[in-house]
């Protein structure tokens, strides 16, 4: 199974978002946090999250970038009750074992998002507030193959 991990390549999910994720957290879309949202809310750092943030499974921070990876099994199921608690604590489910259904369900999105990717793909979201609630769009960024003749040094030490 696959997931997404939290990638930085510079400092500025720390400045944009409120909360950042950490690098190496699994993430999910994590949409739901903005079914309630109107205009209003869209200002500042909400708003960065709003429109391209992933939420992570440890903190529940945001970053722009994910790379696609493999997931262990016994990973997942720490994912799934951390979501699950936070959906307790944030959401007001009853308990966590009444929200690990939904949490299911968000990481189960979230692994058929990266299901057709391969290693070190790279994932972006961008969110958009309709009349009918927010729409997700996500793009994939591939890895680039870089040729031996760009990694190689030709010639000698002699010369």
């Amino acid at each position: 199974m696959k997931l997404a991990r939290a990638i930085h390549f510079d400092e500025s999910d720390m400045n944009v978002f409120h909360s950042p994720a950490r690098t190496g957290e699994w993430c999910i879309s994590g949409g739901f946090e903005f079914s309630n949202w109107g205009p209003g809310d869209l200002e500042g750092k909400p708003r960065q999250a709003f429109a391209n943030g992933w939420l992570g499974l440890d903190t529940f921070g945001r970053v722009t970038f994910v790379a696609v990876t493999q997931i262990e099994p016994a990973e997942i199921e720490r994912a799934k009750q951390n979501l699950a608690e936070h959906f307790v604590q944030f959401y007001g489910a009853p308990s966590a074992e009444a929200a690990m259904g939904v949490a299911q369900a968000e990481i189960d999105h979230m692994s058929e998002l990266c299901d057709d990717h391969d290693p070190n793909t790279l994932l972006t979201v961008a969110r958009e507030l309709t009349d009918t609630g927010v729409r997700e769009a996500f793009r994939v960024i591939t890895p680039q193959e870089a040729e031996l003749e760009a990694l190689a040094v030709h010639g000698s030490l002699d010369d």
